[in-house]
């Protein structure tokens, strides 16, 4: 991997490197990334120093338990989630369904168990986020919120609905977009 030979050397075409081109060369992106990428780990070591600053045996219990929670017990139950909604709604095998463009080209259309993937997991994670105020777990929290303990279940319902109706939209535009289009008669 990386660039050829000929092109890691100090000029290129006679064109001597600038400061950039020598971070892209030796950091392997633009100098606009290595700088947001800088500031999201401070601003991660800060969150961290931050949230560590109470009960840091607590924390540090509950992250090691979430990681263990996700890797021994939520990743191959979504696994096998996935593979068997994708012996539900199988693709092209063989060939991939293909879309025109604005060139006249075509591009590959994704497959469809992606329409059902991206809707259950953004209203999963919403669940994983929201659990004790959709499954009514939290007493006492209708003063904070100044709503009753019993609309976040029908309101989490209603969120998920609306990203699979988004979802079924979004699909039945690239299905519409990649069917083939008949020749103009006046063309």
């Amino acid at each position: 991997m990386g660039h050829p030979p000929h092109l890691r050397s100090a000029t290129v075409r006679g064109r001597a490197k600038g400061p950039a081109e020598g971070i892209r060369a030796h950091y392997g992106g633009s100098l606009a990334h290595l700088v947001l990428v800088l500031c999201s780990f401070a601003l991660t070591c800060y969150a961290g120093l931050r949230l560590l600053h109470g009960d840091t045996l607590g924390i540090v219990i509950w992250f090691v338990g979430a990681a263990l929670l996700h890797d021994l017990v939520l990743l191959p139950l979504y696994t096998v989630t996935d593979r068997l909604v994708q012996r539900l709604f199988p693709g092209h095998r063989g060939r991939k369904p293909r879309s025109r463009d604005t060139a006249g080209g075509t591009r590959p259309v994704t497959g469809r168990v992606n329409y059902i993937r991206v809707p259950a997991f953004v209203a999963l994670l919403l669940l994983l986020v929201w659990y004790p105020l959709v499954l009514g777990r939290v007493p006492g929290f209708t003063a904070y919120t100044g709503l009753p303990a019993d609309v976040f279940w029908g309101r989490w319902l209603l969120i998920t609905a609306v990203l699979f109706a988004a979802s079924a939209a979004c699909l039945l535009v690239t299905m519409w977009r990649a069917r083939p289009r008949r020749d103009r008669v006046g063309r």
